[in-house]
C-alpha cells in the first residue's frame, strides 16, 4: 500500500507539472513579465521557401501544392519545392504539373522524411529566404497561411508553429474529438505559452528561420522528429512561438485501426526524446527554470485521454485499497485533470455545432482504453526503429 501511495504521488506530481507551469505563465502575464513584442515590424514582407517532403504521395500532392499556390500572398515572396523522396509513383510529375519545382532523391538506404529534408536543405538557397516552412504532402493550407506566419516577423531568428487543424472534422466521433483537441492546444494552450515567453511544441507546417537553420542545421532524425526539434531548439534557447492565424489542415484517421501506426510512432517518439533530452534541458544554460519545467512537463505529457485513464485507475485503486493518504492523493490526481478539461471545454464552446461535437466525447471511455494500450505497446518502439506509415484516406 505504501508503494502504491508513493507511485501515485510521483504520478500526481508529473501530471500537475503543466498546471504549475500555466499558473506561473498567468502570473507572468498579470505582472507584465510576458513575452516582449517587437517594437516595429520589418518594412519588407518575409520571403518563404515552402519545402514539401513526399514519398509516394501521388493521391495528395496536387491538392497540397495547389493550396500553397492559392495563398493570398505575393507570388514573388514564395518558392515551392517538393522533394520526391525515393518515389516509385507519379509524385514528381504531379507536383510539377500543379506548379511546384521538384527535387528527386534516390537514396533507398537512407529513407525517411528527416533525411529527405536535410538532403534538400543542402541543395537549396536557404539564405535567400527569411524562413523555410516544412509542409507535409497530406495537408492543405489556408489562404492566409503565409500572411499568418508573417505576423510573427522578424522570422530569421525564430521558429513559428502554425495552427494544425483537422480537414475532415465531421466524419465521425474520432475526427470531431480531434478537431476540438486541436483547437484546445493551438488556440488556447499554445497561445498562453507564447504570451508568457515559453516555447510551444512543434508539429506540422513549422516555419524555421533561415538564421536558425544556418546556425543549427537540421539535427532531428528520430521517429519523433517534431519533438526532437522542439527539444533541440528549446535547449539552445531558440524561440518557438505559436501563430494561430496561420492554419493548415490534415486528414484525420477515421478509425482506430487506421490511426494505430501514427499514434504508436508519436508516443514512442516522444518517449525517446524524453529519455535523450530531459537531462540536457535541465542542464541548459540558455533557458530559465520556468522554461525547463514547461519543456520537461511537455515531454512527460501523455495526452488527455491517457491522462484521464491513468487518473481514474490510480484514484480508484487508492480509494478501494485504502492506501495511505488516499483521499489527498486522489484529489491531487483529480486536480491535474482540470487543466486539459478547461482547455477542451473552452475550445468546445468556440466550435461550430458544439453540441454535436460534445456528443462525440461519449466515445471517450473506449478511446481512452485504446490509447492506454497504444502507450504501453509504444514502449517496444523506443529508439529509432522503423514504423509503418498511416493508411491514406484519399
Amino acid at each position: 500500500m505504501i508503494l502504491l501511495s508513493i507511485f501515485a504521488g510521483i504520478v500526481a506530481g508529473v501530471l500537475l507539472a503543466p498546471t504549475l507551469s500555466d499558473l506561473v505563465s498567468l502570473a507572468k502575464i498579470a505582472f507584465g513579465r510576458g513575452a516582449e513584442r517587437p517594437a516595429c515590424r520589418p518594412q519588407e514582407l518575409p520571403r518563404f521557401l515552402f519545402l514539401v517532403p513526399a514519398h509516394n504521395e501521388e493521391s495528395l500532392i496536387a491538392s497540397c501544392v495547389e493550396s500553397l499556390r492559392s495563398m493570398r500572398y505575393p507570388a514573388g515572396c514564395v518558392a515551392i519545392w517538393v522533394i520526391a523522396d525515393n518515389c516509385s509513383d507519379r509524385t514528381s510529375t504531379l507536383a510539377r504539373r500543379a506548379g511546384a519545382r521538384c527535387l528527386k532523391r534516390h537514396e533507398p538506404r537512407r529513407p525517411g522524411k528527416p533525411q529527405a529534408i536535410a538532403w534538400a536543405l543542402e541543395r537549396l538557397p536557404v539564405r535567400d529566404f527569411d524562413a523555410v516552412v516544412i509542409i507535409d504532402a497530406d495537408v492543405v493550407v489556408d489562404g492566409a497561411f503565409a500572411a499568418g506566419v508573417a505576423r510573427a516577423a522578424p522570422l530569421r531568428g525564430k521558429v513559428v508553429q502554425p495552427y494544425n487543424g483537422v480537414r475532415n472534422p465531421s466524419d465521425n466521433a474520432l475526427t470531431r474529438m480531434a478537431a476540438v483537441l486541436s483547437a484546445a492546444n493551438h488556440q488556447f494552450a499554445f497561445g498562453l505559452k507564447t504570451r508568457a515567453g515559453l516555447n510551444v511544441p512543434l508539429g506540422a507546417g513549422v516555419s524555421f528561420g533561415s538564421e536558425v537553420l544556418a546556425c543549427y542545421g537540421w539535427g532531428a532524425f528520430s521517429i519523433g522528429e517534431d519533438w526532437e526539434l522542439y527539444a533541440l531548439m528549446t535547449e539552445q534557447g531558440v524561440r518557438t512561438e505559436s501563430s494561430p492565424q496561420a492554419r493548415l489542415y490534415a486528414e484525420e484517421a477515421r478509425s482506430l485501426r487506421q490511426s494505430a501506426s501514427q499514434r504508436h510512432r508519436w508516443a514512442a517518439g516522444k518517449l525517446t526524446v524524453l529519455f535523450r533530452y530531459a537531462g540536457r534541458l535541465l542542464r541548459s544554460r540558455h533557458i530559465g527554470p520556468h522554461q525547463k519545467l514547461d519543456a520537461v512537463a511537455e515531454l512527460l505529457g501523455t495526452g488527455p485521454a491517457v491522462h484521464l485513464g491513468l487518473v481514474t485507475a490510480l484514484a480508484a485503486a487508492l480509494l478501494m485499497m485504502n492506501a495511505p493518504a488516499a483521499p489527498g492523493l486522489a484529489i491531487a490526481l483529480a486536480v491535474s485533470v482540470l487543466r486539459p478539461a478547461t482547455y477542451t471545454l473552452v475550445a468546445l464552446a468556440r466550435e461550430p455545432d458544439p453540441w454535436r461535437k460534445a456528443l462525440a466525447f461519449s466515445y471517450l471511455p473506449f478511446y481512452t482504453l485504446w490509447r492506454i494500450g497504444v502507450q504501453l505497446t509504444a514502449l517496444t518502439m523506443l529508439g529509432d526503429k522503423p514504423w509503418i506509415r498511416t493508411e491514406r484516406n484519399r
